[in-house]
């Protein structure tokens, strides 16, 4: 039986991966599912891990979406998390902890990639459990939803480089965007905030918009899923889709489905997190 766990990962062949765990003290469960979908090569990365940290359960959980290749999603899925559990404000600040190490993690990852002759990058839509708070923050087109009194609420905004906001950011650091298929910051990349993008980090900022709330009776469960799930299916979908599943793992494992017969062509991967009261109670981690 494992309590604190730690599951991560991606897979280079065409088989879906699922698992799942529960905490410690019963408050959350977990669940998991990934896949390359219709491409040939992966660039999805998850983490999902329990642990004690100064003597408190908290949860971590991520979708990695990598672009220019898997190093940028390999990267912060390998590090982001560790980082932020060693930062000294983490439990008196955590918010301010969280936006740290998003900058942090990206500047060593950008030391590393000095003698390489592409870009690569990657988004991140993370969650954190710690006490009665669930923090999560987002940079690029992975998305966060709740489902909240019944109803599905987006807890991160898709950062896009034609919002009005986006773009005036980017202009005013003398970058630029245009149409080239979608909008692209320099007519190449589509998302407007990210892990890496070297040659674009003037431009592609790594500053994570958080979404702080109190985990009450209202808050039923929460879905991290990469833009595989999310071109293909709205967030009152997802939600409706599995509000009536109890196992998280099964949840996802549903959403990754209806993703791959909706046509999604990108990789596809998805965590559900399920909130409880709950009594104190034991479970063996599944994968």
């Amino acid at each position: 039986m494992r309590y604190l766990n730690s599951v991560s990962g991606t897979q280079s062949d065409a088989a879906p991966v699922s698992g799942g765990g529960l905490s410690q003290n019963g408050k959350f469960s977990y669940g998991y599912a990934s896949s390359p979908g219709k491409r040939s090569s992966m660039e999805d990365f998850f983490d999902a891990r329990i642990d004690c940290v100064d003597e408190e359960i908290v949860g971590f959980f991520g979708v990695f979406d990598g672009h220019g290749g898997a190093r940028a999603a390999e990267y912060v899925k390998q590090n982001l998390f560790s980082n932020l559990i060693r930062h000294p404000k983490f439990h008196s600040d955590t918010k301010s902890a969280i936006a740290d190490t998003y900058n942090h993690t990206d500047s060593e990852f950008l030391k590393s990639e000095n003698n390489q002759s592409h870009d690569a990058g990657s988004t991140a839509s993370t969650a954190v459990l710690v006490g009665d708070r669930l923090l999560v923050a987002n940079v690029g087109d992975s998305r966060a939803v709740v489902c909240k009194g019944g109803k599905a609420i987006a807890v991160s905004r898709d950062h896009k480089p034609d919002q009005t906001d986006e773009r005036q950011r980017i202009e005013e650091a003398g970058g630029f965007v245009m149409w080239a298929g979608t909008w692209r910051v320099g007519g190449v990349l589509a998302v407007s905030r990210a892990f890496g993008d070297r040659l674009l980090k003037q431009f592609v900022v790594v500053d994570p918009e958080i979404w702080e709330e109190v985990i009450d009776s209202s808050l039923e469960f929460l879905i991290l899923a990469s833009d595989g799930l999310w071109d293909v299916v709205t967030n009152e979908e997802a939600v409706a889709m599995i509000q009536s599943i109890e196992d998280p793992e099964q949840a996802a494992r549903r959403l990754l489905q209806e993703a791959c017969q909706r046509g999604s062509a990108d990789n596809i991967t998805c965590i559900v997190v399920h909130f409880s009261a709950g009594e104190n109670n034991t479970t063996v981690e599944h994968q």
